[in-house]
């Protein structure tokens, strides 16, 4: 049965509907969808949100590029509504878009680049299990409701709030999957790791999220080593291509690490910090292999650090350096896949963000090895 009203809020104002009219074919018309049917936001539920946002519904929360909309709480209310979240997935919205709006991040870029990126987003801390978050079997893909909405309800901020509309601001020529929904947790409870925002300085009990423009997961498959080295060398492999954004716009990258190469790895005494440096003394490829080993003439690069040897024999690192290498654990119980995750390059700043903490302006956020800590 279709679904049917007088009245149909708009992201950011309200429109006038006919009695009768069909609110998931008035939106396709309009285009405010990302392509798959949106949740008519009525007022009921629009003030829910409103409400575990904290209420203080014109409250500005940020501009969002590259058309530099004013998010609201009231919009990102309707937005959520519209994705399918519930009331209490709303913190996470608001920390997240205040995390993928502060300047380092250029979201700008982000948003208007040929690149595939998209914004992943990972969340820690005890507000997964509070939201109902997955972070083990099929992390990535379908079957979760606070994964698939929360990513989904950037999204529809990123397309009706920052305009980003695919041909018109948004130029990728290719996009991925993850420009729907690109939203993890790491599976803390079945990590023999210190959790990422406990590696970075936060208490355990303190929520954050993690934002990075990044191109979809590169499975990594290992089901032969025993040791570190083993199954660090095969996501080596994985990093060291000629062809990901890294490899020629340096800047940060992930690697997802499942619980069983992870226990394996860390039962060997290894921490964070070993694994993040043997990736990144053990992949990269040499200058001449990047640019043809000379074929189309001497190219320097000016998009890789100044460091970097313009060689033919030299080694060009995947990422300028081992803090570059964004490192969680995350899927299911079983199997020995892992996944390297390559980001757009040196244009973008990753960001973690403390849910409900303060923003660049109340607090001065530090960035700290390129990466920016609110």
């Amino acid at each position: 049965m279709a679904q049917t009203a007088t009245q149909a809020p708009r992201p950011g104002n309200i429109a006038e509907v006919a009695e009768g009219t069909d609110l998931i074919e008035w939106y396709y018309e309009r285009g405010y969808s990302d392509g798959f049917p949106l949740v008519p936001p009525t007022a009921e539920k629009i003030a829910a949100a409103v409400d575990a946002l904290g209420g203080d519904a014109k409250r500005l929360l940020c501009k969002v590029p590259p058309r530099w909309g004013g998010l609201t709480r009231e919009v990102l209310a309707i937005n959520m509504v519209m994705a399918g979240c519930r009331p209490e997935y709303a913190p996470v919205a608001e920390a997240a878009m205040l995390a993928l709006c502060h300047a380092p991040f250029n979201l700008n870029g982000v948003q208007a680049t040929t690149h595939m990126a998209s914004p992943l987003l990972v969340v820690n801390g005890p507000v997964r299990r509070e939201i109902g978050m997955n972070a083990g079997c099929n992390v990535f893909g379908s079957g979760n409701r606070a994964n698939a909405t929360i990513g989904r309800a950037l999204r529809l901020v990123l397309l009706n709030v920052g305009g980003g509309w695919p041909g018109l601001l948004d130029k990728s020529t290719l996009g991925h999957p993850g420009k729907y929904t690109y939203c993890i947790a790491e599976n803390e409870e079945e990590s023999p790791l210190a959790p990422y925002h406990v590696e970075k300085g936060f208490k355990p009990e303190d929520s954050t999220v993690f934002v990075i423009a990044a191109e979809p997961p590169h499975s990594v498959t290992n089901h032969f080593a025993n040791d570190p080295e083993g199954i660090l060398d095969s996501i080596c492999s994985a990093m060291s291509t000629i062809c990901n954004n890294n490899a020629v716009s340096a800047g940060h990258c992930a690697v997802v690490l499942c619980p069983e190469h992870a226990r394996t790895i860390a039962g060997h005494g290894w921490r964070r910090q070993d694994i993040r440096y043997y990736l990144w003394a053990h992949s990269g490829n040499k200058w001449k292999d990047l640019y043809g080993d000379g074929r189309y003439g001497k190219i320097y690069n000016r998009n890789l650090p100044v460091w970097y040897k313009r060689e033919p024999e030299a080694r060009t690192p995947i990422v300028p350096g081992p803090d570059n290498i964004h490192l969680f654990v995350a899927g299911g119980e079983a199997g020995r896949f892992s996944a390297f995750i390559p980001g757009w390059g040196h244009m973008s700043s990753p960001v973690l963000r403390a849910i409900g903490g303060t923003g660049p302006a109340e607090a001065g956020a530090q960035c700290v090895d390129g990466t920016c800590y609110l």
